[in-house]
C-alpha cells in the first residue's frame, strides 16, 4: 500500500508524534494505563500505516463477495438486499407465540426466529415430571405436530425464512417443519431457514444435550445429508459462537471455539462420506455483538477470511458458495442491565451497528427488559425499530464494508485472526475438538476469561455505566413486565393429553418401533423421525426411543 520511502517517513512523524504526545501526558495523563480488548491485547494510543504495512490488499482483503471474504460474502451486500431482521420470539403455549409472530410481521420483520422451552430443548414432553415448573417460560412448549402447525397457523412457510435455536431434539423439530410445510402445500426442497443444531457448544456453553457426543455426532451428520438431497435451501446447522460468548469467552474465544466445532462438524461429516463442496453450502454460523464497537466490526470481517481459509486450506474445498461465512448476529444478552435499563436500548443500538458494518447476514436485536423478563410487545417493537432506523436512515447500509482500509480496523482484523491461529493449533495439538472439550480445556479457558471480565467489572477497571458507575439513587421500576400465565402450563398439558387420546396409537407404536430398529443399525434416522412425526408422535417419545439407543451423556467434573 506504501513504497518503503513512505514508510520510512511516516514511522519518523509517528515517532516525533509520540515523543510530543509523550510530554502532553505529563500534564493531561490518559485516563488509564492500559486500554484492553476483551481478549486481553491492548489497543495502541494510535494507528497509522506502519500497523497494516504488510496488508496484501488482494490476498487479505480481495473485492467484496470474492476471497477471502474479508469485505462481505456479497457483491453488492447491503445494497442489494438488507440483512433479515429475525426477533427471537417464543413463550408459553404455540398459540400465545402465534400471536407474537404476526405482531412481529405486521412491524416489518422479515424472519422467523423460534425460542423453544427447556423440556423441548432437552427431550421432555409437558407432562413429565422434569418439566415441572419450565413449561413455556423460556420459549414455546412443543410436544408434537399439532403445536408446530398451531404455531405457524395463517403463516405461509412457503414465503418465511424460519430459525429454530434447538440442538439436541433438533432432528425432531426440523422434521416437525418440514411436515406443516407439507400439509400447508409446501414442497419441502423450497423451504429457507436454519436448524441450529450445534451439539458441540451444548458440551462446553449450554448444557441442553441428551445423548454423548459421538451420538450426538451423528445425529448432526444425518441432518446433513437428509437437507443435500432433500431440502437444499435450508441451513443444516448454525454453528454457535454466540452462546460461548454469552459464557463468558472474549471475542477471540468465541471465534477459535466456534471453527473447532465447525471444524469438527465438518471432519465428522467427511467421515461420514459427505462432499464439503455441497454440504458445505449449507453451513451457518451464529455470533454474538457486545459493546466494544471497533473490535467486534472486527471479529466479523476476521471471521470469514479464517473460515474461507479453513474451507480452501485445510479441506480443499473448490466449491466458492462453500468457503462463503454466512452469520446471524444477535446482541450481547448478557451485556444487557436490570439496572437502569433504558440504558441497554443504547448498548443494542451500538451492537447491531456494529454487526451491520461487520456484514452480518441476519440480526436479531435484544429488548431493554430482557435482564428483567420476557420482552413485551412495545420493548421488542423498540428493539426491531432500531433495525430499520440503522437499515433505513443511518447510511450505513449504502456502502460495502465501509470501514474498510481504516489503520484501526484492518490492524485488529489481522490481531484476531492471528490470535484464533493459535487457538485452532493448540485444539489440533490436543486431538481436535471433541477431545479439547473432553479434556476440559476449552471450558477452562472460557471460565477464566469470565473470571477475569468479573473481576474488572468488581474492581471499577471496567465501567459498566447504571452498574458501578453512574448509578442513581432511586430507580423506578420498570412497569408492565411480561410474566408467563401459569395457567398455560395446565393447557399445555390438557392439549398434550388429548392429543394421545385422538390419535393412532397404533401407528405411533410402529413408527417408534421402526425409529429404534433404524438407530440400532446405524442408518439415517430422519426419514423415520419424520414419519413418527407425521403419526403425531411426541418429541418426548421420540427423544426416549433413541435414549434407549445412545444412552444419555453426564458431564463429568473434577476439582
Amino acid at each position: 500500500m506504501y513504497d518503503k520511502e513512505q514508510l520510512k517517513k511516516i514511522a519518523e512523524v509517528f515517532e516525533h508524534w509520540q515523543q510530543q504526545t509523550e510530554n502532553d501526558m505529563k500534564k493531561f495523563p490518559e485516563r488509564k494505563q492500559r486500554f484492553l480488548s476483551s481478549s486481553g491485547y491492548e489497543f495502541k494510543r494510535c494507528y497509522t500505516p506502519l500497523d497494516v504495512a504488510e496488508l496484501d490488499y488482494l490476498k487479505d482483503l480481495g473485492m467484496p463477495g470474492d476471497y477471502p471474504y474479508t469485505r462481505g460474502v456479497q457483491r453488492t451486500m447491503y445494497r442489494g438486499r438488507l440483512w433479515t431482521m429475525r426477533q427471537y420470539a417464543g413463550f408459553g403455549t404455540a398459540e400465545e407465540t402465534n400471536k407474537r409472530f404476526k405482531y412481529l410481521l405486521q412491524q416489518g420483520q422479515t424472519g422467523l426466529s423460534v425460542a423453544f422451552d427447556l423440556p423441548t430443548q432437552i427431550g421432555y414432553d409437558s407432562d413429565h415430571p422434569l418439566a415441572e415448573g419450565e413449561v413455556g417460560r423460556v420459549g414455546v412448549a412443543v410436544d408434537s405436530l399439532r403445536d408446530i402447525e398451531i404455531l405457524f397457523d395463517g403463516i405461509p412457510l412457503k414465503d418465511v425464512s424460519t430459525s429454530m435455536t434447538i440442538n439436541s431434539t433438533a432432528v425432531i423439530l426440523l422434521s416437525m417443519y418440514a411436515v406443516t410445510a407439507q400439509k400447508q402445500g409446501a414442497k419441502i426442497e423450497e423451504l429457507r431457514g436454519t436448524i441450529q443444531n450445534d451439539i458441540l457448544k451444548e458440551y462446553i456453553a449450554r448444557g441442553t444435550y441428551i445423548f454423548p457426543p459421538e451420538p450426538s455426532m451423528k445425529i448432526v451428520t444425518d441432518i446433513f445429508e437428509f437437507c443435500a438431497q432433500h431440502m437444499p435451501k435450508w441451513n443444516t446447522i448454525s454453528i454457535s459462537g454466540y452462546h460461548i460468548r454469552e459464557a463468558g469467552a472474549s471475542a477471540v474465544q468465541e471465534l477459535a471455539f466456534t471453527f473447532g466445532d465447525a471444524i469438527a462438524y465438518v471432519e465428522a461429516a467427511i467421515k461420514a462420506g459427505l462432499d464439503p463442496n455441497v454440504f458445505g453450502r449449507q453451513l451457518s454460523f451464529f455470533f454474538a455483538a457486545h459493546n466494544n464497537f471497533l473490535e467486534e466490526i472486527a471479529k466479523f470481517r476476521a471471521a470469514r477470511r479464517i473460515w474461507a481459509k479453513i474451507m480452501k486450506e485445510r479441506f480443499n474445498v473448490t466449491n466458492q458458495d462453500a468457503m462463503r461465512l454466512r452469520f446471524h448476529t444477535q446482541t450481547g444478552g448478557s451485556t444487557l442491565t436490570a439496572q437502569q435499563p433504558l440504558n441497554n436500548i443504547v448498548r443494542v443500538a451500538i451492537q447491531a451497528l456494529a454487526a451491520v458494518l461487520g456484514g452480518t447476514q441476519s440480526l436479531h436485536t435484544n429488548s431493554f427488559d430482557e435482564a428483567l423478563g420476557l420482552p413485551t410487545e412495545q420493548s421488542v417493537q423498540v428493539a426491531l425499530r432500531t433495525q430499520q432506523i440503522i437499515a433505513y436512515e443511518s447510511g450505513v447500509a449504502d456502502i460495502v464494508d465501509p470501514l474498510a482500509g481504516s489503520f484501526a480496523v484492518e490492524a485488529l482484523t489481522n490481531e484476531i485472526e492471528e490470535k484464533v491461529w493459535e487457538y485452532l493449533e493448540k485444539i489440533d495439538a490436543l486431538g481436535g475438538m471433541v477431545r479439547a472439550i473432553e479434556l476440559g480445556y476449552v471450558q477452562k479457558e472460557i471460565h477464566k476469561s469470565a473470571y477475569e471480565q468479573q473481576l474488572a467489572i468488581e474492581k471499577g477497571e471496567q465501567i459498566v455505566v447504571g452498574v458501578n458507575a453512574f448509578q442513581t439513587k432511586e430507580e423506578k421500576p420498570v412497569e408492565n413486565i411480561l410474566k408467563v400465565d401459569p395457567a398455560l402450563e395446565e393447557k399445555q398439558k390438557e392439549s398434550l393429553k388429548q392429543l394421545r387420546e385422538q390419535r393412532d396409537n397404533r401407528a405411533v407404536a410402529s413408527a417408534l418401533k421402526e425409529l429404534k430398529q433404524a438407530a440400532q443399525e446405524g442408518k439415517n434416522i430422519v426419514p423415520y423421525v419424520f414419519e413418527a412425526v407425521k403419526c403425531y408422535a411426541t418429541l418426548g417419545e421420540i427423544s426416549d426411543v433413541l435414549r434407549e439407543v445412545y444412552g444419555e451423556y453426564t458431564e463429568s467434573t473434577s476439582i
